[in-house]
């Protein structure tokens, strides 16, 4: 059975749901994602479920290989920006990959993202999930 993100008692939760991409289609510098992560540390929610593509497959830059750094270096780029920017908000988050993030595993199901280097402290609020998955919030 899914693990609770909450261990407390059942009350009110506010949670957050987003999608990608975070970037606009002509540009891969996520500024859509700067938005998002001043969104969740202004309305601080409880869950933040954020579905990919974090890096998408589909977007000019990368079919173009226009890329500063390589697939996997842009997505640790990406998920370092939203875990330290949500860090005063508290935020438990979830990422829940997607067929058209180009740095991971195009299968279905799709296995959870590996991100070996999340900080120690942060490992109680951030959980990556598959893709299907079930979540259970309280």
């Amino acid at each position: 059975s899914p693990k609770p993100l909450f261990a407390s008692p059942a009350e009110q939760r506010m949670v957050l749901v987003a999608c990608g991409p975070y970037t606009t289609s002509d540009s891969i510098a996520y500024d859509p994602l700067a938005d998002l992560v001043e969104v969740i540390g202004r309305d601080r929610p409880d869950v933040c479920v954020l579905f990919g593509p974090f890096l998408d497959a589909k977007h000019e830059q990368v079919e173009n290989c226009q890329l500063l750094g390589s697939f996997t270096e842009v997505f640790k780029l990406c998920l370092k920006t939203i875990i330290e920017g949500t860090r005063s908000a508290g935020s438990q988050l979830v990422f829940v990959p997607s067929l058209r993030d180009v740095h991971h595993d195009y299968v279905y199901p799709q296995p959870p993202f590996l991100y070996p280097e999340l900080p120690k402290d942060d490992k109680p609020r951030v959980h990556f999930v598959s893709d299907p998955c079930t979540l259970d919030v309280d």
